[in-house]
């Protein structure tokens, strides 16, 4: 089961879990809409493809709730 990470790496904007706009690589490593953009589409950790991030259902949120840690470092 994805993490669903509540921030993007890069900016620190928030990503909702319920939300579209989010950008992942096969690590996790997670992105805004615009920094995907800027990065080209590739992970600046790993050199892997960011895709489009799965929404979570509210009603699965309850049940299994996105993480709450923030990976951005400012």
């Amino acid at each position: 089961m994805l993490e669903m990470r509540p921030d993007c790496e890069r900016c620190g904007t928030d990503l909702p879990a319920d939300a579209p706009g989010a950008f992942l690589c096969s690590f996790e490593c997670t992105f805004c809409a615009p920094c995907a953009e800027v990065l080209d589409d590739r992970c600046p950790n790993c050199g892997g493809e960011l895709t489009d991030r799965p929404i979570r259902s509210r009603a699965l949120l309850e049940k299994y709730p996105a993480s709450t840690t923030r990976k951005f470092k400012g």
